[in-house]
């Protein structure tokens, strides 16, 4: 029996709407949540997460600015307008699209985002209080999986997780996060260098991909009824198709489908949820900074 897709287009709608709920009643106190998005350079792929952001923004009700600027900026003037936004008062989330050009340091860059209106928590001091469990945000990509694993109703306390990859952004804070109290699992990172991985994979209760390579996990390295969340989106030639590519995860999908309980599909699956969580981020932002007054 084919295992239960996980839909983070679901979830992540049902996310939305509960969002689009609390900012009608926000705003009839008189707040109004925002948040802006700085993009450098022309990357595709980035015009279209900016534009998926400015759309989930329109849904719920936040405030959407955007500061579009040219691959030739310099990290002078990226800061600059950095500062601007982190002085102004109505602006609660500050967003730079990543990548960045490559003469940009993005480490600099990300540091000099206000902490508390640090959305996408990349910086330092953010990360730190994930680690001592007094959470202000949560990484946006890791947060959406750790939802998806809640709303679909999947016991993490006692159980076996395996992370594949160490990533900043995904693998480090998520298995950070699925360690801690409310969550009680116990897990296992994974990386390339990793001994017997197609056994550690194997004998895990949950499967977490996030290791860049496409269809990477396949069914001989996930037991029967394990739960498969996959991070990874990596595009594949596809000769024939229309675009003559197409987007395939970390995981086989469709071998994997068949010995898994439960699996999230690519795309569709966590994708989703990280636009999610980030207007979930910016939420928390404008709040602590209205209530705080």
């Amino acid at each position: 029996m084919s295992a239960k897709i996980i839909s983070g287009n679901e979830v992540s709608k049902q996310l939305k709407d509960e969002m689009k709920e609390e900012v009608v009643k926000l705003k009839a106190q008189g707040m109004e949540p925002c948040l802006s998005v700085i993009l450098v350079g022309e990357d595709p792929a980035s015009k279209v997460y900016v534009l998926n952001k400015k759309k989930a923004c329109e849904y719920i009700g936040i405030k959407s600015l955007e500061t579009r600027l040219p691959a030739t900026t310099t990290t002078e003037e990226l800061l600059k307008v950095i500062e601007g936004y982190n002085n102004d008062k109505t602006v609660h989330g500050i967003l730079c699209q990543l990548p960045l050009p490559k003469h940009i340091p993005e480490t600099k860059i990300l540091r000099a985002i206000l902490p508390e209106k640090d959305v996408d928590c990349f910086h330092p001091f953010n990360v730190g209080l994930i680690s001592i469990g007094e959470v202000r945000f949560l990484p946006c990509t890791p947060a959406g999986v750790i939802e998806l694993i809640k709303r679909g109703g999947f016991e993490t306390a006692g159980k076996d997780v395996v992370i594949l990859g160490r990533s900043n952004i995904v693998g480090r804070p998520l298995s950070n996060m699925l360690d801690q109290r409310d969550m009680n699992a116990t897990v296992t990172m994974c990386h390339t260098k990793t001994k017997n991985l197609k056994e550690r994979c194997a004998a895990a209760d949950i499967v977490i991909g996030a290791i860049g390579r496409p269809e990477y996990v396949k069914a001989d390295m996930v037991k029967e009824g394990a739960v498969v969340i996959d991070v990874g989106i990596n595009r594949v030639d596809a000769p024939g198709t229309e675009k003559g590519f197409k987007l395939v995860g970390d995981v086989a999908f469709d071998e994997v489908k068949e010995k898994a309980a439960a699996i999230t599909p690519v795309p569709g699956g966590v994708g989703p949820m990280t636009i999610a969580m980030l207007m979930k981020n910016t939420l928390t932002a404008a709040k602590e900074a209205f209530f705080k007054k």
